[in-house]
C-alpha cells in the first residue's frame, strides 16, 4: 500500500537537486525515511493481529499522512524551483503545507496518546477531549487551507483554494491554533494518569512508549542545542554559509532514527512482545548513557589537562598524540569500575525493591552453606520470601522423612 508513495518520496528528494538523480538529497533526507517507514510498518503489523485496535490503523494512517505531507513539499519546492517542470506545484504544495499537517499532528499527538494501549478512553469522561480535539482540527484544516492571502513558505504566491470573500478566514486559523497543543497536552496527561491507575501488562505497555518518547525528545533535544554551543557561526551566519556540516547532519540522522523508536515500542507494547523486557532495557540505557556521558567527559578533560600540563612542562604549543593516548589509558581503566558504580547507584536510586531482594537473597545463600539447623533454616526461608516477594500469607510445608518401602525386616 505504502510502497508507491516511497517511491514518489525518493524521487521527490531527488529532485530537489536539479541535475543530479544519482544523489538523492543529503544524509538527514535518507534517514528521514526511516520513520516515514517505520509508522506504516508497524500500523499494518499491529492492525493485521489487532485489528479491533485502533492504535494500529492511527499509526498506518499518521506514516501514510506524513509521507504524503514529504512527498507534496518536495514536488512543490522543485516545482517554484523549475517552473513549467511540473505541473501545479503550488497547489500540490499547499494541500501539504495548508492541509495535511493537521491531521497528521493530531492523530499523532492527540488520538495515539489517548487511546493507548488497548484503543480505548481512559474513562467516559475523556469523550469531551476526543470530541473537541476532533472538531478543532476539522477546523483548523479548513480555516487554514481556505484562508485568502499570500503563502510564506510558497514564496508569497496567492492560495489557491483561498476564498477571496471570506477575509476572516486567516484570523479564524490564528485563533483555532493555540487548542492543539492544549489537547496534545490533556492527551499526554490522560496517559500519566492512566499509568498512575494501571497495574501488570498495561503499565509495561505505558513503559514502552514512554522510554521510546523520552528518547526521541532528548534526542532531539540535543541536535537542537547542539549548534548553538559547538558551532554559533552556524545559527548566525544562516545559510549563507553553505550546507551544514556533516557532523551536524549526523547528529539530526540520530535524532530521526530516535524518534523511529516510537513507532517499534509501540509495536512491543501492543503486541506483547517481550512486554517486560522494557525494565531491562531502561536500566541498561540509564547506565550506559551515563557512562558514555561521563567517559566522554572525562576523555576530552584528560586531553586538555594533559596538553596544558605538556605545554606548561616543553614549552611546546601541544602534544596531541601523548595526551590521547594517555586519555585512552585511562578510559580503558576506568571503564569496568566505574559501570560497576553506576549500575550500582541506579539500582539503589530507581530499582529500589529489586536491589534489596537480591541483597536479601545474597545474605540468605551465605546463611544457608553454614546453618545446619533445620527449624532455623525454615524460618530465613519464610523471611525471605516474605521480605522479597511481599506475599499475604507465608507457610513452609516440611514432608516427614518415610523409609522405603520393604526396608523393614532387612539387614
Amino acid at each position: 500500500m505504502f510502497v508507491p508513495l516511497v517511491a514518489l518520496y525518493v524521487l521527490a528528494r531527488s529532485a530537489q537537486s536539479p541535475g543530479n538523480w544519482v544523489t538523492v538529497g543529503t544524509v538527514s533526507d535518507m534517514v528521514g525515511l526511516v520513520p516515514f517507514l517505520a509508522f506504516p510498518i508497524v500500523g499494518v503489523l499491529v492492525a493485521s493481529r489487532r485489528p479491533r485496535n485502533p492504535i494500529g490503523w492511527i499509526c498506518l494512517a499518521d506514516g501514510l499522512l506524513w509521507m504524503l505531507l514529504s512527498v507534496t513539499d518536495s514536488y512543490s519546492i522543485y516545482g517554484v524551483a523549475k517552473p513549467g517542470s511540473v505541473p501545479f506545484p503550488v497547489a500540490i504544495g499547499t494541500l501539504g503545507n495548508q492541509w495535511l499537517w493537521v491531521p497528521t499532528v493530531g492523530l499523532l499527538g492527540i488520538y495515539l496518546l489517548l487511546l493507548f494501549p488497548d484503543g480505548r478512553l481512559p474513562s467516559k469522561r475523556w469523550r469531551l477531549l476526543a470530541w473537541f480535539s476532533g472538531v478543532m482540527l476539522v477546523l483548523e484544516s479548513l480555516t487554514e487551507g481556505l484562508a485568502p492571502g499570500p503563502l510564506e513558505n510558497q514564496g508569497g504566491v496567492p492560495n489557491p483554494f483561498g476564498l477571496e470573500g471570506l477575509p476572516w478566514l486567516a484570523d479564524a486559523a490564528l485563533v483555532l491554533l493555540p487548542p492543539l497543543p492544549l489537547c496534545i497536552l490533556a492527551s499526554a496527561l490522560s496517559l500519566v494518569l492512566r499509568y498512575r491507575r494501571s497495574g501488570g501488562e498495561e503499565r509495561e505497555q505505558i513503559k514502552w512508549i514512554a522510554y521510546a518518547a523520552s528518547v526521541a525528545g532528548l534526542l532531539y533535544l540535543i541536535a537542537i542545542v547542539s549548534p548553538f554551543v559547538f558551532a554559533p557561526e552556524i545559527v548566525s551566519g544562516g545559510n549563507s554559509l553553505g550546507p551544514p556540516p556533516l557532523w551536524l547532519e549526523l547528529l539530526f540522522s540520530v535524532a530521526v532514527v530516535g524518534f523511529a523508536g516510537v513507532p517499534v515500542a509501540i509495536g512491543f507494547a501492543v503486541l506483547r512482545y517481550r512486554l517486560y523486557d522494557i525494565d531491562v532495557v531502561i536500566n541498561r540505557t540509564l547506565v550506559y548513557g551515563s557512562l558514555t556521558a561521563m567517559l566522554t567527559l572525562i576523555y576530552f578533560g584528560g586531553v586538555a589537562t594533559m596538553q596544558a600540563i605538556f605545554r606548561a612542562i616543553t614549552d611546546q604549543e601541544e602534544q596531541p598524540q601523548l595526551a590521547v593516548v594517555v586519555s585512552t589509558l585511562l578510559i580503558a581503566a576506568l571503564f569496568t569500575p566505574l559501570r560497576r558504580h553506576i549500575q550500582s547507584f541506579i539500582d539503589r536510586r530507581f530499582y529500589r525493591k529489586k536491589y534489596d531482594a537480591a541483597k536479601t537473597l545474597e545474605a540468605f545463600s551465605t546463611r544457608l552453606r553454614d546453618e545446619t539447623n533445620l527449624n532455623a533454616l525454615s524460618d530465613d526461608l519464610v523471611g525471605v520470601v516474605s521480605e522479597t516477594m511481599q506475599p499475604a500469607h507465608v507457610s513452609l510445608w516440611l514432608r516427614s522423612e518415610i523409609s522405603p518401602r520393604g526396608s523393614e525386616g532387612q539387614e
